[in-house]
Order: structure tokens, then C-alpha cells, then sequence
């Protein structure tokens, strides 16, 4: 009854209902003069024809064109008010504006290694094509000189996580998308109320959006008075707003500039399975131990100071140049993804380990809710002999988009692509392996929202000691999944495919 209670007056409730209660409104007037008043509808017609044509005719996929076209042509008036309000794939200018300036400034404190690039060069000339990228369009360098260590559950990461924060002596920085108060965000807040008494400097970013089911609307004050200084991304207010649309999905930790962790591993129990929730919930990581840290830690303090609108120097928080980091052999390139540059670098690094491989490419992903660009590259892949396989959930956390991953499955199959849903439960991973020589670990989903709208970060890794990790990952959870069939396909209900066409055509905006 608690819970009910909770859910019926909590937070996300009352403000959802009060953002559906003002978009209501607003269309119900607007819809009311238009059905009395001939001239008015005939200004919602003629502003959707004008809005389809300017839609047409900018730089965006053409899944986002093909949707908005459609509701817009649908129905004028809930079209246009729907675009006005959540069209936008980007943040408001002046936000935009304000976070550009901040990218220069940590961007200028990330500096090319010309050796480092010359040996991926002379090793692999593909791969080095891929660094080049990730460094030219994303702005994150090449490193060497860094340590890795892959996790294949939240359990593995958990005590790791916590002997890496009690170590720190400098500072500790966190970036989550979903906090959860629990035993796993309590044991953590309890050894950085003790940091922060001992002297270390503790900084959190966490996403309004994403804790709001979660998190009381004063946590932020809360954790300030415990000594952890806190910074809130896009605080969700309950008035309609264009900027709802993004959200920082970044699971960042770094420690003293050495340690740094990232994945898809949030501050909540069911990601050390704690609690249950969808079955078994199996998520991954990745830890890095070493130079490339410094391109999380200038990631954290972009978003820092973006927020908070504030100047310091960033070179305080560089590592000891004299520190003797661990030598592995391997490569490792942190990269970051924002909705700002429409340079879709999340999945243009999936789509260049795609078409790179020679052997195999095996995926995690917790959605499979992709562009044509990404199906034309995964079925190319399979039809020129390729071992292209895909996990998704065995039990989803989500029904309905599960139905939609599902509805991506045939012409994927049909190409010779293998698909498997875990058996266990939920798998939340966003990791893909090729060839035993390239593997990245990240934050970004295959679904539009991480690849066009969110926030997101992964490393890049070749020759790299977690590579192999990953892969061997995946062939134990081939093991633990089934193997997805056409005849699962064919034999669907046709309630069910009509429904899965339906919002496959509105995927772009769900």
C-alpha cells in the first residue's frame, strides 16, 4: 500500500500529470478554434505544410523526417503543437552556446601524442582510421600507457568501485543518469561523507529526469550538507519545456585523475542485483587505470561547469605527469557523445567497427531500435560472411519497447544476423567486440534517444586487455540465451505486428 501511495503522490507522478494536464490545455483551445473558426484551421494546415517542408529539408535522419511528417500530415493541429514542444533535438541556443564555449576550453587541455597515433598506425592501419575519427570529430586523443579491467556484472564491479573510492586522497568525481537510495548509493554516500571530511573534494552530477522516480526533490541540498558538492543536469520542472528532450546518460567515476570507471552500471541495487527486478539484470563496465583517464575527467568537468557556470583551472586536476602508469600494450580512447554538434559520434564509432571487421562482431544492447543506416550495415555485414550476433533482453524493463526491438528482428535475421535474448533476465550492456582486436564499453543504447539525444560516453579500445574480457563475455552469455528463429517472427499475432509497425514508424520520437 506504501508503494502505491509513493507512486500515486510521488514526484514523477505529480509532475507528469501536470505537463499532460498544460499540453491539454493547450490543445484543446487551439483545436476548439480551429474546429469553430474556418480561418484558424486553415493557419494550422498552412503552418504544417510550411513545417513538413522545413522538416524535409534539414540535415536529420530521415527516420525523424519520415515520423514527424507523418503525425504532422496526421493531424495539424497535435502535430505542429507536438513539434513545437519536442521536436527540437537539441538544447535551447543560449544552453548550447554556453556549453560550446566550455568544450574549447577543456578541449584545448587535450593533446594529440603523435608516437601514440604513429604506432596504431603502423599496427592497424583500419583501426587508426577509427582513433582518427574519435579524436577529429569527437575531440578525445589516443592513449597508451592505461590499464583495463572489464566487468561482466554489477557484483564484479561493486567491490572494485568501492576500494577505488576509499583510495582517493585528491578528489572524486561522479556523473550518473539514475541514483537510487539504497544499500548500493548508501554504501557509496557513506565513504564520500567520510572523503569529504577528510579533505577530498567530492563532486556529483546526476540527471533530474532520470532520478526523478528516485531521488526526493531536495537530494541536492541534502548531499551538500554532507560535504559532496552536487549539480543537478536539466532539473525537471513542471512546466512544458523543448529542452525536455535531453538527458545526461553518462555513468562517469573518476578518481584522483588515475582511476576512472564508466558503462552502463547506474547507482541503483538492481544493478548488483541486490533486488530483483526483470529476472537476473546483467549490466557491464569497464575500469581504466592510467592516462586516458584525463579524458573522463575533462568530460566530468565539462558538464560541471556547464551546469554550474563557473571557471577554474583544469589543470589541477591532471595526474602527476612524473606517475608511473601501468604499461598494457594495448590502445584506449575515451570518448564522449552530446546532442550539440549533430555529429553523431556514439554511433558512428558502432557503425566503423562494423564495417571494419573481417571475422565476427558480437553486440550487447538492452533496445534494438535502429536507423536504416545501422540495419543496411549490420545485414551487409552478415551476407558478406560475417559473425554478426545481437543480445537483448530475455525479460524486459520496458514492455512495449521491447515489442518494438523485436519488431527489427526479421530483416535482420533474413540477412544472416543472429539474434539471442537472455534467458536470466534483463541485460542492460551497451558493449560491442570485433575480431578479437577492437571492443568498446559504454553508456550508448542502439535506440534513437542515446544515439541522437543523450549525452553519452564509452571507450574505445584496441589490443587492449579488456577486449578479450568482452569477448569472452559474450560467448558465456550466448550460452545463457536463446537463439532468436523467423518462424518467432513470422508467427507473430497480426494485433501484435500491426501494433510493432505502428510504432516503429514513430520510433524517431518515442
Amino acid at each position: 500500500m506504501k508503494k502505491i501511495v509513493n507512486t500515486l503522490f510521488g514526484r514523477l507522478t505529480v509532475i507528469g500529470l501536470t505537463i499532460l494536464l498544460q499540453f491539454a490545455w493547450i490543445f484543446v483551445m487551439f483545436w476548439r478554434f480551429s474546429y469553430q473558426y474556418t480561418y484558424v484551421s486553415i493557419v494550422f494546415r498552412m503552418l504544417a505544410i510550411i513545417l513538413v517542408f522545413v522538416i524535409v529539408n534539414r540535415w536529420i535522419n530521415p527516420a525523424h523526417k519520415l515520423s514527424w511528417t507523418f503525425l504532422i500530415l496526421l493531424s495539424p493541429v497535435l502535430g505542429v503543437l507536438l513539434y513545437a514542444f519536442f521536436g527540437r533535438s537539441g538544447l535551447t541556443r543560449h544552453v548550447a552556446k554556453g556549453m560550446d564555449q566550455v568544450h574549447q576550453e577543456t578541449g584545448a587541455l587535450l593533446e594529440e601524442n603523435d608516437d601514440v597515433n604513429g604506432r596504431l598506425q603502423r599496427a592497424d592501419i583500419s583501426a587508426y582510421h577509427q582513433s582518427r575519427y574519435i579524436n577529429d570529430w569527437a575531440g578525445y586523443p589516443l592513449y597508451q600507457n592505461t590499464a583495463t579491467n572489464y566487468y561482466p556484472c554489477g557484483e564484479m564491479l561493486f567491490p572494485d568501485l568501492m576500494e577505488a573510492l576509499k583510495s582517493a586522497e585528491k578528489f572524486i568525481f561522479l556523473e550518473y543518469f539514475i541514483i537510487d537510495n539504497g544499500y548500493m548509493f548508501g554504501t557509496v554516500e557513506k565513504i564520500l561523507e567520510q572523503k569529504a571530511k577528510e579533505g577530498v573534494e567530492v563532486r556529483l552530477i546526476y540527471d533530474d529526469v532520470g532520478c526523478i522516480g528516485t531521488l526526493p526533490s531536495g537530494f541536492s541540498a541534502e548531499l551538500e550538507k554532507k560535504g559532496i558538492q552536487c549539480a543537478v543536469f536539466n532539473p525537471f520542472l513542471p512546466v512544458l519545456s523543448v529542452i525536455m528532450n535531453n538527458r545526461d546518460h553518462r555513468k562517469i567515476l573518476v578518481v584522483d585523475g588515475n582511476i576512472g570507471f564508466t558503462g552502463g552500471i547506474n547507482l541503483a541495487d538492481e544493478y548488483i542485483n541486490k533486488i530483483e527486478r526483470f529476472g537476473y539484470w546483467k549490466d557491464t563496465a569497464i575500469r581504466i587505470e592510467g592516462e586516458a583517464v584525463w579524458s573522463l575527467t575533462t568530460m566530468f568537468l565539462e558538464m560541471w561547469n556547464c551546469i554550474k557556470k563557473s571557471e577554474e583551472d583544469y589543470r589541477r586536476y591532471m595526474p602527476d605527469l612524473f606517475m608511473q602508469f601501468p604499461a598494457e600494450g594495448g590502445f584506449v580512447q575515451p570518448y564522449g557523445d552530446t546532442p550539440l554538434d549533430h555529429e553523431n559520434v556514439g554511433e558512428n564509432i558502432y557503425l566503423n567497427i562494423i564495417n571494419r571487421a573481417k571475422e565476427y562482431v558480437y553486440i550487447f544492447t538492452p533496445y534494438l531500435i535502429i536507423d536504416n543506416e545501422m540495419i543496411v550495415a549490420l545485414c551487409n555485414a552478415a551476407k558478406s560472411g560475417i559473425d554478426v550476433r545481437i543480445v537483448t533482453p530475455g525479460i524486459p524493463d520496458k514492455k512495449m519497447v521491447w515489442l518494438l526491438s523485436q519488431s527489427y528482428y526479421r530483416p535482420l535475421i533474413e540477412a544472416g544476423v543472429r539474434i539471442f535474448q537472455y534467458t536470466p533476465g534483463f541485460i542492460h550492456a551497451k558493449c560491442f567486440v570485433c575480431d578479437d582486436e577492437v571492443a568498446t564499453v559504454g553508456t550508448v543504447n542502439l535506440d534513437f534517444r542515446s544515439l541522437y539525444l543523450h549525452f553519452e560516453c564509452g571507450i574505445w579500445m584496441y589490443g587492449a586487455r579488456a577486449v578479450m574480457q568482452v569477448k569472452e563475455d559474450c560467448i558465456d552469455t550466448f550460452q545463457k540465451s536463446k537463439e532468436i528463429s523467423l518462424a518467432f517472427c513470422m508467427n507473430r499475432p497480426l494485433p501484435v505486428r500491426i501494433l510493432q509497425s505502428l510504432m516503429r514508424l514513430l520510433a524517431p520520437l518515442l
